[in-house]
């Protein structure tokens, strides 16, 4: 089951290699995460009512509600991409952005005076209007097999956005879902460690060093641990 669980996680056919787009940083403020049954909405550190849906709507498409696990949403993906924006990471503390800037290679990363912040407010911006021109409505109005289908042609370049690179974008927002999936639930993603029992990582590694052996080539049956239960 977690060889089938780990294969379904490919997300969408052909996706482009997480990261290639934006750096992970360190997160912002840690706070508690809710619990999923009935839970409050998330009170929101930098991003907009709009922003929130367009992440909500991306990452569930990513990652459906099924068997394996929770929605990307109620794994609190949106929550753990917020912290990230509204932090140093999300600030760009740790980027160079002043010029000159010209255009790099793929492979160079990440080449434009924007903060990663500001990054995402124009991508969601940029992909909501190509949306509206190609739709007829924002993305998280689409249906499941709309959304499907415009992150596929964002994806494969079918799609030009105003002012920004599609599938760089693209990518971005893929790296942020799966950061934000298999991040330590401390930081806001990953609630209930849904992942970590879906694919049987035991979370904080030095925990399980003299069990390490019994488990070697088999899936971790055990409860796993996150920083904060140790807190």
């Amino acid at each position: 089951m977690a060889d089938e669980a780990i294969a379904r996680r490919n997300f969408l056919k052909g996706a482009g290699v997480a990261g290639a787009a934006l750096a992970g940083g360190a997160p912002a403020q840690a706070q508690q995460p809710a619990t999923q049954a009935a839970r409050a909405p998330d009170a929101y550190l930098t991003l907009t009512a709009t922003e929130a849906a367009f992440l909500s709507a991306a990452y569930d498409t990513f990652i459906p509600a099924d068997q394996f696990s929770p929605s990307g949403t109620d794994c609190g993906l949106v929550a753990f991409w917020d912290r990230q924006l509204a932090g140093a990471y999300g600030n760009g503390a740790r980027l160079y952005r002043n010029g000159p800037h010209v255009q790099g290679k793929r492979e160079q990363g990440y080449q434009l005076p924007l903060t990663p912040r500001d990054y995402f407010a124009a991508g969601i911006k940029a992909a909501n209007a190509w949306s509206r021109k190609t739709n007829g409505k924002d993305f998280d109005r689409l249906d499941a097999a709309g959304r499907d289908a415009a992150l596929k042609a964002w994806d494969g370049g079918q799609a030009k956005f105003d002012g920004l690179d599609a599938k760089a974008f693209f990518e971005a927002l893929y790296a942020s879902a799966m950061e934000g999936f298999f991040s330590d639930p401390l930081h806001g993603g990953n609630r209930d460690k849904a992942s970590w029992k879906m694919i049987g990582y035991p979370g904080l590694p030095a925990t399980y060093a003299r069990t390490a052996e019994q488990y070697r080539g088999k899936k971790v049956n055990l409860e796993p641990k996150s920083i904060q239960d140790f807190l």
